[in-house]
């Protein structure tokens, strides 16, 4: 899934002045251009007049030589680490890569009155981040990380989109290496700031999981006085998250925590339960699968009451949220259903998935792609997940991909358990399997890491049928 990083809605514009200001560069030659600049973007392919083309550079690529290419589509101004020699308005800055996080940075200062929640953790991200946009959003402007726009150079694009009538401004943050969140909770400068949970995702990269709990725990590090300090109250590491977090009050969620539920009541598509505040206590209808769901909506509701959010706005906006694409989508096709969790995975999701598949109705079919960043725990992460998965109440759990095979020692080859190299293989075995149990209903849920693309065997196997 391609994440636009253009914004669709009219930005706040900005002036010369300010562009040096927020960088501390040098228009080239004391060239400097004239009038309102309407957006700042990296992206090449969209830079047209009033534009200012910001040059990136990585390990394979610099969009240095694409400055000629945007002057062509009418962009007069660029922000380069050299001169170009291109007659075009240039602010020549030390890094470019820095002079964005300058810039968004610059654009949160601009909005003192911003109310601003920053949030990461190894899963349920993106789900808690919906609920709390759902929650605040009924009450007043809030801006939102869209897709995976969370690293180091998302997080500044997403505080570019700042506007003054915005109110809220909910922020995921995700980690990659150490200091990441570190340099982007301090452009984001939150009033509230939490960790949901630290799993095994990126494993690959921190070499292990308190490496993961100490680049995740960055996040306290930036919050603005008087603000709030989140954490998990039932996580491994809860610990050493608090430890990180000591410097601010805390709130914490889920058992044992300051806001947790109890009377949990699955449903195929939905919970019921009750959620347990320092507030009051409600009753809530998540329109979420899931009892992960069920933690992801306290987590949720933590991060709203400190932000000052009444709880009956709380319970409201937990009722009215929606899933984002990819995540837990429910589609009814013919008489069978299926469920899209294609976003993303890691070993912590996969296996709350499988809990949703069991709740609902017919023959229980599994899919599961690879899942990525794991590193050296690759081979044993899916061999182990096999093992669980083939130990649950369903009928057949299909697995694609380089791992497929570890999986399948996992489950001792277990019958239910078949392995397949590529999409292509196996499409023709789901094919098969709807036609041997036809007319009976089956569910199907499809999962696994984004560079695997498991909507594309899910969509090939809905048209096939």
């Amino acid at each position: 899934m391609h994440t636009s990083t253009t914004s669709t809605v009219p930005l706040e514009p900005w002036t010369p002045k300010q562009l040096q200001e927020a960088t501390q560069g040098e228009w080239l030659h004391g060239n400097i251009p004239q009038g309102a600049i309407k957006r700042i973007l990296t992206d090449s392919r969209h830079a047209e007049v009033g534009d200012v083309f910001l040059a990136l550079k990585g390990e394979r690529f610099d969009a240095h030589d694409f400055v000629a290419q945007v002057a062509t589509q009418g962009c007069q101004i660029a922000i380069v680490e050299h001169p170009i020699d291109v007659d075009i308005a240039q602010l020549v800055v030390k890094d470019t890569r820095l002079a964005l996080g300058d810039l968004g940075a610059y654009r949160r200062k601009q909005n003192a009155h911003l109310k601003v929640i920053a949030l990461t953790g190894s899963s349920g991200k993106t789900t808690t981040k919906e609920m709390l946009g759902s929650i605040l959003s009924r009450l007043a402007p809030t801006l939102i990380t869209r897709g995976n726009l969370n690293n180091d150079l998302g997080v500044p694009m997403m505080l570019l989109e700042l506007r003054k009538e915005h109110q809220y401004a909910v922020m995921e943050l995700g980690a990659s290496h150490q200091g990441e969140i570190d340099y982007t909770s301090n452009l984001v400068q939150p009033h509230v700031a939490g960790i949901l949970n630290i799993g095994t995702a990126h494993l690959g990269e921190f070499g292990g999981r308190e490496g993961i709990c100490r680049a995740k725990s960055e996040i306290y590090a930036h919050i603005l006085p008087q603000g709030v300090a989140i954490v998990p109250a039932a996580d491994d590491f809860t610990a050493n998250i608090r430890n990180s977090a000591q410097a601010h009050s805390n709130l914490s969620f889920g058992q044992g925590g300051d806001v947790y539920a109890t009377e949990i009541e699955l449903k195929p598509q939905s919970v019921r339960f009750n959620l347990h505040t320092p507030q009051g206590q409600r009753v809530v209808n998540l329109p979420f699968a899931g009892e992960h769901n069920v933690q992801n909506a306290t987590a949720a509701t933590a991060f709203a009451l400190a932000i000052g959010i009444e709880l009956d706005d709380i319970v409201e906006g937990l009722e009215q949220a929606q899933g984002a694409k990819g995540r837990l989508n429910f589609i009814q096709h013919q008489n069978h259903l299926f469920i899209d969790d294609t976003y993303n995975a890691n070993p912590t999701s996969m296996r709350a998935a499988a809990q949703v598949l069991l709740q609902q109705q017919g023959l229980k079919v599994m899919v599961m792609g690879d899942i990525g960043e794991l590193g050296d725990s690759s081979w044993q992460e899916h061999h182990d997940l096999g093992r669980d998965l083939a130990a649950l109440a369903l009928d057949q759990i299909v697995v694609v991909g380089e791992y497929a095979n570890a999986a399948l020692q996992g489950s001792s080859h277990s019958e239910k358990l078949h392995a397949f190299a590529t999409q292509a293989e196996a499409l023709p075995f789901l094919i098969q399997l709807i036609q041997t149990h036809q007319p009976q209903s089956m569910s199907f849920l499809f999962k696994g890491s984004r560079f695997t693309h498991m909507e594309t065997l899910m969509a090939d196997l809905m048209e096939k049928i």
